[in-house]
C-alpha cells in the first residue's frame, strides 16, 4: 500500500500518519521528491481501513500495490535511484561504463589492462577474485591475493572496483577492497548472502539469474533493500533459453521493463549475454538505446590465453574503438 500525501502536507501531518500506521504493525518507508511525498507501507495492511486513511485531509490518495516487490517498485519511489560510486553516477539517465578482466591472474595482467581501459574511458574496473565455474577444475580465482592486487590498481588508475562475492564467509573481507559488490547470476536466489549484502555499507550490483522472471529479479532486490540497503544495481546478462549457438539470450526488454516497474538503475553485461566477443559491440548499442544505465564488458589483452572466458573479452583496441562508438550515441542524444 502507499500513500500519497498532498504537496502542502506539512512535517507534522506526515508524521503523525506514519505514526498511526506503524502503530497498526506496518513498516513505513517515507519517500520524499521535489513533486511528491510518499509513505509505502511493507508488512500486513489489512488492518488498515484505507477508506479512513483517504479521509484525511492532508492525503490525496491510496494506492494497492499489487507486486509482491515493494522497496524497489516505482509506486514507492518514483523517481529513478542514483547510485553515487566515488563520484561515478548510475542511474537518472547516467550511463556508466565498468570494463575488465573476468578474473585476476596475475599483477601484470591486471594492471595492464586496468590502465588500457582508463586510458578508453572506463569508469569503473571490474576483475574476479573469487569465481563461481561450471566445473570444479577450471579457474577458481585468486582469492584475497586477487582482491589485494585489485586495490593496488585502483591506487594507480583512480577507477572504482566491482568485484564478486560468492558467499557470505568471503563477504567481509570483499567489502573492505570493492566499492560495488556484485552478486552473480548463481546467486540472485541465495537468500542468506542477499541479506547479508542488504546490511553491507557498499552499493550491491545485481545480476538476473540464469532462468529467472523479471519478478524474481526484482523479489531478490527486495530480499537486500529489506535489510537497509538501498543502493541497488541490477544487471541483465542474459537468461537461459533454447537456443545453443549462443551462451545466453540478452533480454533487451528487460530493460524498459524494469524502469516502467522499479525505480532501481540496471545496466546491460553484452559480454555473458552471448559468450561471443563479436557481439559486444551491437548489443552495447542496443542496451543503450533501449535507455540502460550502464554497460560491464570483460576486457583482456591476451584473450587466447585467458584462464576464464577468453572468448567474450575484447581486446583494449576493441573496446576502445566501442567506447568512442559510446561516447558519439551518448552525444547525439544529449543533443536531440
Amino acid at each position: 500500500m502507499v500513500i500519497v500525501m498532498k504537496q502542502n502536507a506539512s512535517p507534522e501531518a506526515i508524521e503523525r500518519i506514519k505514526t498511526k500506521l506503524e502503530s497498526l504493525g506496518c513498516t513505513v518507508h517515507p519517500s520524499f521528491g521535489a513533486n511528491y511525498n510518499i509513505l509505502g507501507l511493507v508488512g500486513d495492511t489489512s488492518r488498515i481501513d484505507a477508506s479512513q486513511i483517504q479521509a484525511d485531509e492532508n492525503v490525496d490518495k491510496v494506492l494497492k500495490v499489487q507486486h509482491p516487490f515493494k522497496l524497489a517498485s516505482r509506486h514507492f519511489h518514483p523517481e529513478d535511484t542514483v547510485v553515487d560510486i566515488e563520484g561515478v553516477k548510475i542511474g537518472g539517465g547516467n550511463v556508466a561504463i565498468m570494463a575488465g578482466p573476468c578474473s585476476v591472474e596475475s599483477e601484470e595482467q591486471l594492471m595492464t589492462i586496468a590502465e588500457a581501459v582508463k586510458k578508453s574511458g572506463a569508469q569503473m574496473l571490474r576483475g574476479g577474485a573469487y569465481k563461481p565455474r561450471t566445473s570444479p577444475y577450471s579457474f577458481q580465482g585468486m582469492g584475497i591475493e586477487g582482491l589485494k592486487l585489485l586495490k593496488k590498481a585502483k591506487e594507480i588508475t583512480g577507477l572504482p572496483i566491482v568485484t564478486e562475492v560468492m558467499s557470505t564467509e568471503t563477504f567481509d573481507e570483499a567489502e573492505k577492497y570493492a566499492d560495488l559488490i556484485q552478486i552473480g547470476a548463481r546467486n540472485m536466489q541465495n537468500f542468506p548472502l542477499l541479506k547479508r549484502a542488504g546490511r553491507s555499507n557498499r552499493p550491491i550490483l545485481l545480476k538476473r539469474g540464469l532462468s529467472a522472471t523479471i519478478e524474481e529479479f526484482l523479489m531478490s532486490a527486495e530480499y537486500i533493500m529489506s535489510e537497509g540497503n538501498r543502493d541497488v544495481i541490477l544487471c541483465e546478462r542474459g537468461i537461459r533459453t533454447f537456443e545453443t549457438y549462443t551462451r545466453n539470450t540478452l533480454d533487451i526488454s528487460a530493460v524498459p521493463i524494469i524502469k516502467e516497474l522499479s525505480h532501481l538503475p540496471i545496466i546491460i553485461d553484452p559480454s555473458h549475454a552471448t559468450g561471443k566477443w563479436s557481439t559486444v559491440e551491437p548489443l552495447s548499442k542496443a542496451a543503450i538505446v533501449a535507455g540502460a544505465d550502464g554497460l560491464i564488458i570483460e576486457v583482456h589483452h591476451q584473450p587466447e590465453k585467458a584462464l576464464s572466458d577468453g572468448a567474450q573479452s575484447l581486446k583494449p583496441e576493441k573496446f576502445d574503438h566501442l567506447m568512442q562508438v559510446v561516447h558519439k550515441m551518448l552525444a547525439l542524444e544529449m543533443n536531440k
